[in-house]
């Protein structure tokens, strides 16, 4: 019922035509029975929070006689029976509202995982279940390369969404990444999320003027760690954050989520590890983030100062940086499986492929052979001619890129050999002009900056450009031996545009593998080249040899547009009959994060990296989850005779051969201590720095991999992942049951809404080894096209049509359908199809007498042995709120009784289950229905009662699991942080380190910094401490219960059917 008159704190009220509780009336005058008059000046405030399942929890303050078409239920009432809904509308509309009551408090229960378009693995669970258990979510997700690290932040995301904890998120990745984490989180979420970058500004200063915060537009954003740290998008950021001395408390956003998460920690390549520019850029936003995601496969680099410090910004309530974490502390917030570590599937088969190294040898001319050593000699000469840091560290940088340039190709080597040779003789114009030169500082930085911009393939090549002619100014004049040998050089590099032998021995690998007899089969290969200069060379040689035919050869890169690296990618990933791609050529800028894996398991490395960690990130397109071959083919390119055997022989480092074979060791080497790449990795890097300078001959690297235990020890959780994997299985499945979800009762609601919308039935459709069904076993078509659906309902196809072929796709309500598949598209409940249907049955709940469709009374027939005469069940909706009119609890309730002598009888909990339980598909006859109606009248207050009570005693057994969880979170974060202040304590009272004289200053400044910066964060826990418990404290404060009555059904024994003319 409906009325005008001023509400009262805790009366359900219409405003803006959307139902919301008061919470609270300022400036109140007497209000009971009180109504309006034009007269009267505004003098109510009226805070208001949402009950809607779709905003739950959101306030909205108005000045009440101003507002228009406000409402106030005065009371909430249960249905009555003037018509009855037949039984499949009644299940489709009490599903959908029990799909939309999640509680925030209750970690048993998981819905994100049925609102996602994916195949779920069950270890992917275990990020969300702990997520549920935390007051403020802050977890470091260090999952192995390929074990879907984005499927389980997007869980999580997922969930805390839907239990009203997150409402804005940000998504800080590789540039490269940002659509795929957009179309990801649209696609498999039904999560709608924006891209902030110079494109968007554009838009948004055009369509809302010159003053728009693009950090504040949209609820859900996306953005580049490179764009964030720039002066401008970060000057705008902190426009929107809180200014000195005003509150902290609540946090302004909701979820951080930093993808590639080592990317943001402080390098780590001295004795110290110091800050880079997208360091400071997050440590600026993130303390105004109430929750945090991290993810990296690579969280531990070796410096304990650098994970140091990527744990303080994950949680500086946990963590400090220059304090080494304590292992419970750390196990609290990290996730991280191994592949090898994860147990078989169910029925026995490996979860992930067998990664196999397999050399490819090359006879190598004498031509190639002198020229290496050409550049051999030069390169000792030129270190042995230098007399200062300065020149030495430019030199090596010159002569390492030389010599990686030449394992490149002949193109790539002699881009950079003219570059050097045109700044040495520039130089003398300098000396001239009697011109500054760089400074070692100045040229640090300049790499450094290299380094952080290397996502792009053409400003690293414009960059590496730069940094060489800073690099030669510091070099002295060329002695006439180096000039006779950089003339050697130069002559080799002017026969660049031919092919070499390493070019051939891959072009016929390529027609042996992909194009035998001339004729092109179905497998594909990803060939890596860290140059861009070589992919082009490479391009432009196989399109010489027919590779490029009809599309077989694409390539993708770093900083290639957007749109044209998701066309490429899909035409990749496609099957083999949709798709003519078959060659891929990809830069390291163009590796990171990309998922290549669905029809590809052969992966060529055109030149070794030296970095371990990018030879990984490479291996890692390819050998991750959703991988369909049972084994994955690395190849690298040695010399002709390569030994394999001898892994601690020296070799002849300088010649061709034996460089390789050293870089072929290290390959090996990586293969065999993946798990500890984060410390043992740089050793190889810069070892093998050292065999390619002439300076080692051997690979050493027993001493880093026994300092490897330390984090490895430190990262390695001691837990049974079999039982783990089990309990999380049991738990997804424990849920599916409480909801009733299936797929028919899925589509059910949906079938119901598209009725009532007025909208066309989903039409079934033909799909090869689906439906008709090859097995006989399946009854009914499980898969459908989308009709032509209009209006608002016509989104709700958006994502079917498929990423390469543009083909719409069939979709399925069955989550087994999709294994493997990328013909089928996965309608989940978060699906826009299905979230409309479910929100217009939701509707039914709050729709006035003129506009509902729905009675919400229905009466349906159970077996003679459940009940000698009818019953009556009412459902509501039941929702507590906290002291902050969130939502901490919700659910659907059922109570009822039995209808004995036109009399109503309570029944229990436990025997209102049962009858609920054995309802029947057959709906009541009319003349039965009739004489419920007639009865109602005698019904409708005891019934009512029966809800409220019920309501009261789920009430009262709820508060004291809220108490509870109340208690625990106040337990955990005062121990936490009382914690964090005495190992703050112990770590200021540690003498600084012993060699701190040999350190850069640079270097100690960022010491100093830190440790001053520790002495602050002392002082301010107590504080903080404080405003975490209160926060607590609010959030479970004076818990109020709602009731809202949802539906009625009947049940009537199958006999009395009969006996009234109705059938069986």
């Amino acid at each position: 019922m409906l009325t005008n008159l001023l509400p009262e704190p805790g009366q359900l009220v219409v405003v803006r035509q959307r139902r919301f509780v008061v919470s609270e009336i300022n400036h109140a005058i007497p209000t009971n029975g009180q109504t309006f008059s034009p007269a009267v000046q505004p003098t109510h405030l009226v805070t208001l929070a949402s009950v809607e399942d779709d905003a739950l929890g959101e306030e909205l303050q108005v000045v009440w006689e101003l507002e228009s078409g406000t409402h106030v239920f005065a009371k909430s009432a249960l249905p009555k029976p003037d018509a009855f809904d037949n039984g499949h509308y009644m299940n489709a509309f009490l599903n959908a509202v029990r799909w939309g009551t999640i509680s925030s408090a209750d970690a048993s229960t998981l819905q994100s995982p049925f609102r996602s378009g994916i195949e779920i693995e069950d270890y992917q669970l275990d990020p969300v279940v702990r997520a549920l258990r935390m007051p403020r979510v802050n977890l470091l997700i260090a999952d192995d390369v390929g074990l879907g690290k984005t499927i389980e932040a997007g869980i999580v995301m997922q969930e805390l969404i839907l239990r009203n904890r997150v409402h804005t998120a940000l998504i800080v990745c590789p540039s490269s990444l940002q659509i795929q984490w957009q179309e990801q989180m649209r696609d498999k979420f039904g999560l709608e999320f924006r891209i902030v970058d110079s494109e968007l500004m554009r838009i948004l200063r055009r369509t809302r003027g010159i003053q728009v915060n693009p950090w504040t537009h949209f609820p859900r954003l996306i953005t580049s760690i490179d764009y964030l740290k720039r002066d401008r998008p970060m000057r705008l950021y902190r426009e929107v954050l809180p200014a000195a001395g005003e509150p902290t408390y609540p946090r302004r956003f909701d979820l951080l989520i930093v993808d590639e998460a080592h990317n943001i920690a402080p390098s780590g390549s001295g004795h110290y590890a110091l800050d880079s520019q997208r360091t400071l850029a997050i440590r600026t936003i993130i303390s105004h983030f109430e929750h945090r995601l991290f993810l990296t496969a690579t969280p531990h680099n070796g410096y304990h100062e650098s994970f140091g410090a990527l744990l303080e910004l994950l949680d500086n309530q946990r963590f400090a940086r220059g304090v080494r974490p304590r292992p419970e502390q750390l196990h609290a917030v990290m996730v991280r499986r191994l592949k090898s570590e994860l147990p078989p599937k169910w029925d026995g088969t490996p979860r992930f492929p067998k990664r196999e190294i397999r050399p490819l040898e090359v006879d190598y001319t004498r031509a190639e052979k002198d020229i290496h050593q050409t550049l051999h000699q030069y390169t000792l000469l030129r270190q042995k001619a230098a007399s200062t840091d300065a020149e030495r560290f430019a030199a090596e940088f010159v002569l390492k890129l030389l010599k990686k340039r030449l394992f490149s190709s002949p193109a790539a080597f002699a881009s950079t050999l003219k570059c050097h040779m045109e700044s040495l003789r520039a130089k003398k114009g300098r000396a001239q002009r009697q011109l500054a030169y760089p400074t070692i500082g100045v040229l640090r930085r300049r790499l450094e900056e290299l380094q952080e911009d290397f996502s792009d393939d053409e400003k690293y090549e414009e960059g590496t450009v730069e940094a060489v002619e800073s690099a030669s100014d510091l070099l002295r004049p060329l002695s006439s031996e180096e000039q006779r040998l950089l003339k050697t050089l130069a002559v080799y590099a002017d026969t660049a545009s031919q092919p070499d032998t390493k070019a051939q021995s891959l072009v016929d690998w390529l027609n042996t593998t992909l194009r035998p007899n001339g004729q092109w089969n179905d497998e594909r290969v990803l060939i890596f080249t860290e140059y861009r200069t070589t992919q082009k060379w490479l391009h432009g040689l196989l399109a010489a040899h027919g590779f490029a035919r009809d599309g077989r050869l694409q390539m993708i890169y770093g900083g290639m547009d957007s749109r044209t690296r998701e066309q490429v990618k899909n035409a990749f990933q496609a099957k083999a009959a949709d798709s003519a791609v078959r060659i891929l050529l990809a830069t390291d800028a163009a590796s990171e994060g990309i998922d290549l894996q669905n029809q590809c398991h052969r992966l060529i490395h055109y030149e070794i990296p030296w970095n371990p960690n990018r030879m990984e990130q490479r291996n890692g397109r390819l050998d991750r989850h959703g991988q369909k071959s049972p084994e994955v083919l690395i190849h690298h390119f040695v010399g002709k005779g390569y030994n394999e055997k001898n892994p601690s022989s020296d070799l002849p480092v300088g010649q061709l051969e034996g460089d390789l074979e050293f870089l072929m060791r290290a390959v090996i080497k990586v293969e065999n201590i993946r798990e500890d790449l984060g410390k043992v990795g740089p050793v190889i890097a810069s070892q093998v720095e050292e065999a390619m300078l002439g300076r080692r001959t051997q690979l050493n690297t027993r001493n880093a991999e026994e300092e490897a235990k330390i984090p490895k020890a430190l990262l390695k959780q001691e837990r049974n992942l079999r039982d783990q994997i089990a309990k999380l299985r049991e738990q997804l499945h424990n849920t599916r049951l409480d909801l009733e979800l299936s797929p028919e009762s899925i589509k059910s609601a949906v079938d119901v809404a598209l009725q009532m919308a007025g909208q066309p039935s989903l039409i079934e459709a033909s799909v090869p080894g689906v439906w008709p069904d090859p097995t006989g076993q399946r009854k009914e078509c499980p898969v459908f096209s989308m009709p032509a659906l209009a209006g608002s309902w016509a989104r709700c196809s958006e994502g079917l049509e498929h990423p390469h072929t543009h083909r719409i796709r069939p979709i399925t309500f069955d989550q087994t359908l999709i294994a493997g598949r990328d013909d089928i598209v996965l309608v989940h409940l978060n699906h826009r199809l299905v979230a409309m249907s479910l929100r217009l049955l939701r509707a039914e709940v709050w729709a006035t007498e003129h506009r509902q469709q729905l009675n919400r009374v229905s009466a349906r027939l159970v077996p003679n042995n459940i009940l000698n005469t009818p019953a009556v069940i009412a459902h509501g909706r039941l929702v507590i709120l906290g002291g902050d009119n969130h939502r901490l609890h919700e659910e659907l309730i059922a109570a009822g009784g039995i209808i004995d002598e036109g009399r109503f009888r309570r029944l229990n909990v436990t025997q209102v289950k049962q009858i609920l339980d054995a309802g029947l598909p057959e709906d009541a006859p009319p003349p039965v229905q009739e004489q419920l109606r007639k009865l109602w009248p005698n019904l409708e207050k005891s019934l009512y009662q029966s809800l409220e009570a019920r309501t009261t005693d789920r009430t009262a057994g709820l508060q004291k699991f809220l108490d509870e969880r109340r208690d625990q979170d106040i337990k955990n974060i005062t121990a936490v942080m009382e914690e964090l202040a005495q190992t703050i304590r112990d770590e200021l009272k540690t003498p600084e380190p012993e060699q701190i004289a040999l350190w850069t200053d640079p270097e100690r400044e960022q010491l100093e910094r830190n440790r001053t910066s520790l002495a602050e964060r002392l002082k301010t826990i107590p504080s903080e401490l404080d405003q975490e418990v209160k926060a607590i404290q609010g959030r479970f404060a004076n818990p109020t219960s709602r009731l809202f009555p949802v539906a009625v059904t009947f049940y009537v024994p199958e006999k009395l059917a009969r006996s009234a003319g109705g059938h069986r």
